[in-house]
């Protein structure tokens, strides 16, 4: 799944039903094989319920509802990170109180509790204009999937109709919501759309089943590279900062602000002949920019093409250029095989 595409095409409100009609509700009430809530099983240096939050803000869903019976310490700190990126998300107890959050005409993105959606498998759907159900193989692959008839069961994933989540909150009684709303979209005669299996979603029972798909985030978080360096070498540095710096809470603005620093300070230190400082400095610049990008992926919130100090990376590489070609000018051009081992590479990437 290419995560930077699926991100911008996702919602972009220029054809269709548009952004703003589009809903999103998603459980997080159900435990997982340890008895522990599956919503706060570790994804990516997050939980599962902040990826399914983000993967629902990226298809272009507000408000975003989730369903909850209790809150834990960590399930309400998962919230509040949330909130602080301001993505309109609302907490409810019911099936009643959940259904007063959206229009009676409006669409409602539904994701299963415990469901790991790819994000492109949602991208498009503030456009769709009827209820939709993703379906996978009734198969032994598929088990713990709900069964929907003879041939296929339940992805976790679907399109309801707000009239039908009010009607069906009103006579729920005791029974499980996602199932009933399930079974009532369907009934109501939604559109069945198998899913391919390389667009599947993961439904999660313990740990283990996200480890694979956290791997696969990773992977993908890498983008195509064409210089020898940032294809063979600077990956390495980058797979372990982006695995160790995804579970803090650094933020991608702050590597592109400092990997911009060191840059310039890079610059400055050319003037002044400290040479190898400056190669130093470029050395450790290099992957961040690489890293906040991959960090901005995986946390479905793609740095801006705007952003002020990405814009300056280039032009700051070229001032370290100029810096240390004027050095090179007033000292006979000592620093020739600096300028090949140091500054030429990394000006040449940021070019691409």
């Amino acid at each position: 799944m290419r995560f930077g595409a699926a991100f911008l095409d996702a919602g972009d409100g220029k054809t269709g039903r548009g952004r703003l009609a589009l809903g999103a509700l998603i459980g997080a009430y159900q435990e997982d094989d340890s008895g522990g809530l599956t919503a706060l099983l570790p994804l990516a240096g997050r939980t599962l319920v902040e990826y399914q939050v983000r993967c629902a803000a990226a298809a272009g869903a507000s408000p975003i509802v989730v369903l909850v019976e209790r809150i834990p310490a960590a399930l309400n700190q998962a919230f509040e990170r949330l909130r602080q990126e301001g993505l309109n998300l609302i907490l409810v107890s019911d099936a009643n109180e959940a259904a007063t959050r959206f229009e009676a005409g409006e669409l409602i993105l539904v994701v299963g509790d415990g469901v790991a959606p790819p994000l492109d498998l949602l991208s498009g759907l503030a456009d769709e204009a009827d209820p939709l159900v993703f379906t996978v193989p009734d198969d032994a692959e598929h088990e713990a999937n709900e069964r929907i008839d003879g041939v296929s069961r339940w992805s976790g994933i679907a399109l309801v109709d707000g009239r039908t989540l009010g009607s069906t909150a009103a006579v729920l009684g005791d029974w499980d919501l996602p199932s009933t709303l399930l079974r009532r979209t369907l009934q109501a005669g939604a559109r069945q759309a198998p899913v391919p299996p390389e667009r599947e979603p993961l439904l999660v029972h313990n740990p283990g089943d996200l480890q694979l798909f956290e791997r696969s985030l990773i992977a993908n978080s890498r983008s195509e590279r064409t210089d020898l360096a940032s294809k063979y070498i600077l990956p390495l540095v980058e797979d372990f900062a982006t695995e160790k710096l995804m579970e803090t809470a650094v933020r991608p603005t702050w590597l592109l602000h400092l990997t911009l620093g060191l840059t310039l300070a890079a610059a400055f230190s050319f003037t002044r002949g400290w040479l190898w400082a400056g190669v130093v400095m470029l050395l450790l610049s290099t992957p961040l920019d690489l890293v906040a990008r991959r960090l901005g992926m995986l946390r479905l919130r793609p740095i801006p093409p705007n952003n002020f100090s990405q814009l300056l990376l280039w032009p700051a590489a070229g001032l370290a250029l100029v810096a240390l070609s004027w050095w090179e000018a007033r000292h006979g051009g000592a620093g020739e095989p600096l300028f090949a081992r140091s500054v030429g590479p990394r000006l040449g990437r940021r070019t691409n």
